[in-house]
């Protein structure tokens, strides 16, 4: 049996069952060893766009993402999406063909370039194929990117065959977390709060319980919107995404916690969201995360359930008791009527700046309004997957998900362009959601060859471009100042008709009575992706990039 073909099995053996890619002479073997295997392969238009579809599949379904590429070029094509996966901790394994001979216009030096983007590299032998592909997956499963080198040589080669079992691995026991000193903070604060983030996506349930024992509020950063979903001291997305309310009551706390987050600018208001009164506790299972986005004063070193559980267990209130119970403090009756009242975008008043049609210029619809109008119309169980830019906070903050695998924040590597393959990976972990794809023009446009995949997969996808015809974040960034602008700036352009050209429908939005074929399409069969060109207004910038300009 070929080493290819080992890898290919030994995959499938650990879980794999999506395989995204562009298929080359590198990785044709390997890859059609995996789909023998019986798992499926989805073809994207370009690299670029199989990455960003391995590490949306990943995140929305909880397992390890799989990309194969040729080499060389296929693997640099990938590599802004492997470096957003990579910065997201997202568990994904790249099949990445090795030319190993220097002079081959193939070669690149793979180690280095994981390295480069804080990616894990492994490379498969020749003698110990199964080993070597295996203990890359399960490096994926914990939660690394990893770059698995597959020299085209070593690919050739003939090895003893390969059928299982996967061996199994039992857990790693780690020392109990040193919990005493966090759970002292606990019993002393008389208005905590919770802030979770990445890190801290699997652990919903300790952290209710632990929260409905001290009487905290709970937040999650962007990355982890959803977690609390439904919970009633949800205070949702804490930073420049927080509502008014969530900002007033964070910035009362007199102890935060973050579980799983690193509390970086934009989770802390560039650090004003947090009183300098406040006790700060990191609690992550990595201590070179510690304190490196701000000074904390307390720090526990091990994985987000293991210790909300262990300050559980010292707290005597296992089993739990009922979820979101009041428990005072300040978890009062009336904290949580302003929570239902206030606690969400949709309920925080603001000034509609649509402008509507008038000689010479046509109409421009809010960007508030419409993801107001696009909430009230889309079913609740969805998956939002959101592109960066200036538009990024409005389907992120008027769009609800209904739990965390429903919101998928492309924004580690702040790269627009991901999240419209992004939402096609999503779209193939959930099926039986409606997967959103909140895009502005200038990311649709870069990655717009991707529809061509999603006429292809027949998947239920809609597609909500935010077209204020700009690269917004640098209009409003320079804008200000007097800068030239035509460098940024562009001309209207029918991307609905683009859309239209790919296969999918096509939809022009300046107005919310422009919605109503979105009715139609949800009532249908939806086996076209619908594309919505959304005209939005464009005459000041977002306020969360406003607050992360100053100063810069």
């Amino acid at each position: 049996m070929r080493v290819a073909e080992v890898v290919g099995r030994v995959l499938y053996g650990h879980g794999a069952r999506h395989v995204f890619g562009v298929v080359g002479s590198g990785n044709f073997h390997v890859t059609n060893a995996l789909v023998a295997a019986g798992a499926r392969f989805v073809a994207a238009a370009h690299e670029g766009g199989a990455a960003s579809m391995a590490d949306g599949y990943a995140r929305t379904s909880g397992t390890v993402g799989l990309l194969s590429v040729h080499q060389g070029p296929g693997v640099t094509n990938a590599l802004t999406g492997l470096t957003e996966a990579a910065k997201s901790r997202t568990p994904m394994v790249v099949l990445a063909p090795e030319a190993t001979a220097p002079l081959s216009n193939f070669f690149i030096d793979l180690p280095a370039l994981a390295a480069a983007v804080g990616a894990d590299f492994h490379r498969v032998r020749a003698t110990h194929a199964a080993d070597d592909a295996g203990a890359a997956y399960r490096a994926a499963a914990r939660g690394a990117t990893v770059v698995l080198g597959l020299p085209l040589e070593v690919q050739r080669s003939v090895t003893e065959p390969w059928s299982g079992p996967v061996p199994a691995v039992a857990p790693t026991p780690g020392a109990a977390p040193a919990v005493e000193p966090l759970l002292a903070a606990l019993q002393a604060a008389r208005r905590p709060v919770f802030i979770a983030g990445r890190g801290a996506r699997a652990a919903r349930e300790p952290l209710i319980r632990l929260a409905d024992a001290c009487g905290a509020l709970l937040a999650v950063s962007a990355a982890a919107k959803g977690l609390f979903a439904g919970n009633p001291w949800n205070i949702d997305v804490a930073g420049g995404f927080a509502t008014p309310l969530a900002a007033e009551l964070i910035g009362a706390a007199d102890l935060v916690v973050a579980w799983g987050s690193t509390l970086n600018m934009w989770t802390t208001r560039h650090g004003e969201l947090i009183p300098p009164s406040a006790v700060v506790v990191q609690v992550d299972h990595d201590p070179a995360a510690f304190g490196v986005n701000r000074p904390v004063d307390l720090t526990v070193a091990g994985e987000v359930t293991a210790v909300a559980e262990a300050v559980l267990g010292r707290l005597g209130v296992d089993p739990p008791g009922p979820v979101g119970a009041v428990t005072g403090g300040w978890r009062t009756p009336e904290l949580a009527q302003r929570i239902r009242e206030h606690g969400r975008w949709r309920t925080v008043p603001y000034r509609d700046e649509g402008a509507p049609a008038r000689p010479g210029a046509l109409a421009t619809i809010d960007p508030r309004t419409l993801s107001a109008a696009l909430d009230d119309l889309l079913p609740p169980d969805r998956t939002m997957v959101v592109d960066s830019g200036n538009f990024m906070g409005y389907p992120s903050m008027w769009l609800d998900v209904p739990d965390v695998a429903g919101f998928c924040f492309t924004q580690a590597f702040q790269s627009i362009g991901l999240g419209l393959a992004s939402a096609l990976g999503a779209a193939v972990a959930r099926p039986d959601r409606l997967t959103v794809a909140a895009v502005g023009d200038g990311g649709f446009v870069m990655s717009a060859t991707e529809l061509v995949t999603a006429v292809r997969l027949a998947l239920p996808l809609l597609v909500v471009i935010y077209d204020d015809a700009a690269y917004g974040a640098e209009v409003h960034h320079f804008g200000p100042d007097g800068h030239p602008l035509e460098t940024v700036t562009f001309p209207e352009t029918d991307l609905a008709a683009i859309a239209s050209g790919y296969g999918c429908d096509g939809l022009t939005v300046r107005t919310v009575d422009d919605l109503g074929p979105v009715r139609r399409w949800l009532a249908g069969p939806r086996t076209r992706p619908l594309v919505i060109d959304a005209k939005v207004c464009a005459e000041r910038g977002s306020w969360w990039l406003e607050e992360a300009f100053r100063g810069h």
